[in-house]
Formats: C-alpha cells, structure tokens, sequence
C-alpha cells in the first residue's frame, strides 16, 4: 500500500475539459454535462485502493447530503486495466452499484484526464466553483486506513459549506494520500 500525495496543483486552475465513458450509465459524459450550478468535484477513484474503499461509505454519504444543494459529484479512473484488472470498466459499474456511487464514475482510459489534472493519487479531490475554476484540492479528511481517525469529510465538507455559505475557502489545504495512480508503461 503505497502513501503517495496528491499533487497540490494552484487555486484558480480552470478544470480541464473531458469526455470519458460513464461505467455507471453506459454512456461518455462530459465536463459541461456534469457541471453544477453551485460547484462540481472531480474525484479520482478506483476499485480496489483501499484508501478508497476506506472513505467509500463516508463519501457517499457526502454526495447523497449535497446533491441537493445544486453540487455535481463525478469519479474518474485512470489506472491500466491491464496490470490492474479489478479497475476495468466492467468491475467499476459492479462496485459503483454494490457501494452506492450515484455519480457518474468515469473511465480514463488513456490516462489523458489523470495528466491533465496532475493526479496522482486515489483518492484525490478537486472542487471547482460555478466558474469551474479551482478552489479546493486535496484530502476528503485526515482518516487513513488503520490511522483510527473517524472518516467525517470534514476538509471536503468545509470547502462545500464555504461555496454554499459565500465564504472564502481557506487556501491552506491538506494535500489527499493515497495510492500512486497506475500508470501504463
């Protein structure tokens, strides 16, 4: 298990555009398409870190709590099918369905996404604001797996509460730790 830090790219960086095929739906969305009117999260996700599976409830229960509050959720992931088969499309609709992801969880299949956003890690968290520009990056929350620390969201959930509220984000963010994203060689 490898603790590799998200990459703490600058605030104000506009969100890359994509168009990558939603393992969920069964159809390629878009940035536009899942742009919200509040804020979109961008995650970078995969079935079988186990920083991931360790905040799944947690971050579901975050999605179905903002949902409604005119805030986007779309997971993405990036890492070579090839090496890692239990990432594969296939496998992602079978876990989105059996952990709960109501969001678009989207296939980078040539790692171009994860490149443009310098991901680096799984789980790694990305909040752009109605402009789609970036105002918080990194953890979900200081819980780790074995580190005993409860998974609450709190960093996610106060970058959420900060847009919602017209508050300015604190800029001294927490980068994510996680799995190094698998690269193809």
């Amino acid at each position: 298990m490898a603790n590799t830090p998200s990459n703490m790219i600058p605030l104000g960086t506009v969100a890359p555009d994509f168009r990558l095929f939603d393992t969920v739906s069964g159809t390629e969305k878009s940035l536009s398409e899942i742009q919200a009117e509040s804020a979109t999260v961008i995650m970078f996700l995969c079935n079988h870190c186990p920083f991931v599976k360790h905040i799944t409830r947690g971050l579901v229960k975050i999605v179905e709590e903002y949902a409604s509050e005119k805030i986007s959720f779309a997971g993405i992931s990036s890492n070579d099918v090839v090496n890692y088969p239990e990432d594969s499309p296939e496998k992602m609709r079978t876990t989105a369905e059996k952990v709960g992801y109501s969001f678009p969880y989207l296939y980078d299949e040539t790692q171009e996404v994860a490149k443009a956003y310098d991901a680096a890690c799984t789980p790694d968290f990305y909040v752009f604001d109605n402009n789609l520009k970036l105002v918080y990056r990194g953890q979900m929350d200081d819980s780790r797996p074995g580190n005993g620390v409860e998974v609450t969201g709190k960093d996610l959930r106060n970058a959420l509460d900060c847009i919602l509220n017209g508050e300015e984000i604190n800029p001294d963010q927490k980068p994510s730790m996680g799995c190094n994203i698998k690269w193809k060689k």
